[in-house]
């Protein structure tokens, strides 16, 4: 199962508002190819990359156009995406919300 944290989908939300001032329909479909790329990730789990401001092997990202869902492997069938930010943001590891 992939569920997504309040805090992503936050994140999402402020995503689509931020597009949608220019184009409501290039937004509808940023915000769905986003949340549509983490579907089957319960299933590979290892898809993305690691983090590079963690380097921990259960914390991974897919990339998308200027954004990346940021994710962590939290058992066998359960993934819990973190975070989505533009890839051009360097996070501190503390920054990135996850239940230790």
């Amino acid at each position: 199962m992939v569920k997504w944290t309040a805090h992503a989908k936050a994140q999402l939300r402020h995503i689509h508002d931020y597009i949608a001032q220019d184009s409501p329909l290039y937004a509808k479909r940023v915000s769905e190819e986003l949340v549509r790329k983490t579907i089957g990730l319960d299933e590979l789990p290892h898809k993305g990359h690691k983090v590079s401001e963690l380097n921990e092997d259960a914390v991974r990202e897919l990339r998308l156009y200027s954004y990346r869902v940021m994710y962590e492997i939290k058992s066998d069938n359960l993934i819990e995406v973190l975070a989505v930010i533009h890839k051009r943001r360097h996070l501190e590891p503390e920054e990135i919300p996850r239940d230790q």
